[in-house]
């Protein structure tokens, strides 16, 4: 006889709290989180120099995570949110 198991688990609503959005870039440090995979540091190098060009970006810094599957340590994160406005996280591949 062959026994089928089901793996599978229903899904849990969870509410989202999203961070506060800046009404504008002007002035404003950037900071950059490339996950390492391919290109992602290019493709973060290329959006930072439009934020500066197109929208007044003050300066633009880029952390490397220790790789894709991991999320960013804690000491980048707290160094990031003393002194920094805005994060954006990119993902290449």
């Amino acid at each position: 006889m062959t026994e089928l198991l089901d793996p599978t688990v229903e899904a849990v609503p969870q509410t989202l709290a999203y961070a506060p959005r800046v009404v504008s870039l002007q002035g404003k440090r950037v900071a950059l989180v490339d996950n390492t995979k391919f290109n992602s540091d290019r493709l973060l190098q290329k959006i930072g120099d439009i934020l500066k060009a197109k929208h007044g970006v003050a300066e633009t810094r880029v952390w490397r995570k220790q790789n894709a599957s991991v999320p960013v340590d804690e000491g980048t994160i707290a160094e990031i949110r003393k002194s920094w406005d805005v994060t954006i996280a990119g993902i290449g591949d």
